[in-house]
């Protein structure tokens, strides 16, 4: 067992945070918001707290954490078969493993806490943690908690949700943490600069298609399918059709409707428009609230319905409209959002309640959750 950390007054060191959630972009993201707010508590006990984040050699962390200047340390990842298969049987023997490497890791960086945002890289940290002695926070992004976050929520010393009601025990709701280019946003002072970026007139009502990095077929199809509907209406588009979908395209016209593989500047995007039509991811939720960007929400279609659920409070509290896939195509983009885009006063409703959904401190909020765990 480590010994407890000294009280504040008598830290001669920086706090130590270890940050596990590799893998996907829904854990990175919130993780790396997380780092950054952490290193920016200059005014903490022994200095700004020390963050190391974890990673496996397979994941996005590799170049996403470096890039935004953070520590990575990489242990063996385990994945967990979604069914059982002869590989189920090696589960144990790498999970030993993952737990020794990660714990002697925490005892190289001193670790004063460790935090955990879900996935394979999250589960051996937190057995890690609890036989080296460390205390745990856990932040789950999802309404469904996963298999990681439901074992870390039963070691933790505190538990933070995105969503209100998620099903852990002791949950504090803090939001979804995000970086704050997107959080200290002023869509209306940056909306002629935005447009102007991305080719776009300065007036026109504008809507902004995405579907993720990867872009989706079924949004696509719908949002070129509308294309002549749209224009017809005065409406521009911003359509970010994913790197691989080049037979998305739309002949030249006014209004605009200007097509690109993918958005290196999501600020920009946001800042253009006054709807979104993508899916409903967490962070993609999380960010069109704390911006105040109503959004025509299209839940990915497989899974265990987490995208649903991720939209529904910020489609309750009126900030936003929600379209099965299934359900998605041209005429519906047509008879629903036109009439939106088109209507000044419904507009500005609809921002307003999706403002008042989001949480743009989250980062902020965890950071103070993850701090007062080890001042206890």
């Amino acid at each position: 067992m480590t010994s407890a950390p000294p009280p504040p007054s008598a830290r001669t060191r920086p706090v130590s945070v270890v940050l596990a959630g590799g893998g996907t972009g829904g854990h990175i993201e919130p993780m790396l918001a997380l780092a950054d707010a952490l290193v920016r508590r200059t005014g903490a006990p022994g200095g700004a707290p020390r963050v190391t984040c974890l990673g496996t050699a397979r994941g996005m962390e590799t170049r996403l954490v470096p890039a935004r200047g953070h520590q990575l340390r990489l242990i063996p990842p385990v994945p967990l078969p979604r069914r059982p298969t002869p590989d189920l049987l090696r589960v144990p023997g790498r999970v030993r493993r993952a737990v020794a490497d990660t714990r002697a890791l925490l005892a190289e960086l001193e670790a004063d806490v460790v935090v955990g945002f879900g996935g394979y890289v999250a589960l051996p940290a937190y057995l890690a943690a609890r036989r080296a002695g460390v205390p745990v926070v856990v932040h789950e992004q999802n309404p469904l908690p996963g298999l990681a976050n439901r074992v870390g929520a039963r070691l933790a010393a505190a538990v933070a949700v995105t969503t209100p009601g998620t099903p852990l025990p002791h949950a504090v709701h803090v939001g979804m943490p995000l970086r704050p280019a997107i959080t200290g946003l002023d869509r209306a002072a940056l909306r002629a600069q935005a447009r102007a970026h991305f080719g776009l007139d300065p007036d026109r009502p504008t809507l902004l298609v995405f579907g993720g990095s990867q872009g989706a077929r079924s949004l696509n199809t719908a949002a070129t399918g509308a294309a002549g509907a749209l224009r017809a209406a005065g409406v521009q588009v911003l359509h970010a059709r994913g790197p691989k979908n080049t037979e998305v395209a739309v002949p030249a016209g006014d209004p605009p409707y200007v097509v690109v593989d993918y958005l290196e500047r999501m600020d920009l995007a946001y800042a253009a428009a006054d709807l979104a039509l993508c899916r409903s991811g967490a962070v993609s939720v999380a960010e069109l609230s704390a911006v105040g960007l109503p959004g025509a929400f299209v839940p990915l279609p497989i899974g265990n319905g987490e995208q649903r659920r991720n939209a529904l409070p910020v489609v309750q509290a009126g900030g936003g409209l929600l379209v099965e896939d299934a359900e998605l195509s041209a005429d519906w983009v047509s008879a629903t959002l036109v009439p939106v885009l088109t209507d000044p006063a419904r507009l500005a409703e609809l921002t307003r309640h999706a403002a008042a959904a989001g949480v743009p401190d989250a980062d902020e909020r965890l950071a103070d959750l993850t701090l007062s765990v080890v001042r206890a």
